[in-house]
């Protein structure tokens, strides 16, 4: 059985080359004047279909045999898994069906449509998005692409943190730190694969929804745990899982830590990245920079890396938030 490796990011970076953005990293004058420090933006919201899940999906789906493209994938998302694999899935000539929250943003529901899949909705307070997904894979012989619990999906993530040293090194950059997103886990579960073999020393630190710290809990147990029953869900859709995955979770006990941010902080990174970076970054896209901005890491006098995961923002949200409307 394939498991997910190094030497596994580096095939998956051949195999998205020419293909997935090597989207820029880059940096600001006035929010290093700022912080304190040096900060390197890794811009993921601006890879095809909008966040960094396409690599991974499509890591997955060119490796489907003729066979399997036929009969088609199905995959379960709140919205940037589903755009991507929607998107790979045209690209490779074979259909997409995928379950999505009936709660998820419109664009995002609407990328989907746009890439041509199917959306199969669902009530993610009553329904499971897994037994879904197994379901219709089932019945219509579709292969499964799972979000982040895949071992080519995993990889394909990775390449996102190959890509940093990469750009760091060509620039003259030492990374003393590396923060990261971390809902399932496939992205910072690649990234920590590419860590650990090129910067070992370098730590990554994972950010998550206060309201949604499965992975800082499980970190702490030594064992995956879910969160306390949430009241309403968090601005951060894109990271709203129950626990983290089952195979990301070993490769994530390397985490130095996990810190948490308020919706209230993930809005004013929203309004930094747009006002100071002029970016359009979706609200679980900029924790890790809300982490900085809030003090929950401290930038002063070091290079920082941060992923700003994705861009697929709800534009009603995106006004009121950029407006100072949106009330947490």
């Amino acid at each position: 059985m394939h498991t997910a490796s190094f030497d596994g990011v580096r095939d998956a970076a051949r195999q998205l080359s020419g293909v997935a953005v090597r989207t820029p990293l880059i940096e600001s004058p006035a929010l290093n004047d700022r912080l304190g420090g040096r900060v390197l933006l890794k811009c993921e919201n601006l890879q095809r279909a909008g966040a960094f899940k396409f690599r991974g999906a499509y890591n997955r789906i060119s490796r489907l045999s003729p066979d399997e493209l036929k009969r088609g994938v199905v995959a379960y998302s709140s919205g940037n898994h589903a755009q991507a694999v929607a998107a790979a899935a045209r690209m490779m000539g074979t259909s997409a069906v995928i379950v999505m929250p009936a709660d998820s943003p419109r664009v995002k529901v609407e990328g989907v449509l746009s890439f041509g899949g199917e959306v199969r909705s669902y009530d993610r307070y009553r329904e499971s998005r897994e037994a879904i997904g197994e379901e219709i894979a089932a019945t219509r012989g579709s292969v499964l692409v799972r979000p982040f619990d895949d071992p080519f999906v995993i990889e394909g993530q990775g390449t996102t943190g190959l890509e940093i040293v990469e750009q760091a090194t060509g620039i003259g950059a030492e990374i003393d730190q590396l923060l990261c997103g971390a809902s399932g886990g496939g992205l910072i579960a690649g990234i920590n694969l590419t860590m650990a073999a090129l910067k070992p020393d370098v730590p990554v630190i994972g950010v998550e929804p206060a309201a949604y710290d499965d992975t800082r809990r499980s970190l702490a147990a030594g064992e995956r745990m879910t969160h306390p029953p949430v009241d309403k869900p968090s601005i951060c859709d894109a990271l709203m899982t129950d626990r983290p995955g089952e195979l990301t979770f070993p490769v994530n006990r390397r985490l130095r830590e996990v810190v948490t941010v308020t919706d209230a902080e993930v809005a004013e990174a929203v309004r930094v990245a747009f006002r100071t970076l002029k970016l359009v970054v979706e609200p679980g896209g900029a924790v890790s920079l809300a982490a900085l901005l809030a003090g929950r890491v401290d930038a002063r006098d070091r290079t920082t890396a941060i992923v700003l995961s994705g861009g697929n923002v709800d534009p009603g949200l995106f006004s009121d938030i950029i407006q100072e409307r949106f009330v947490p």
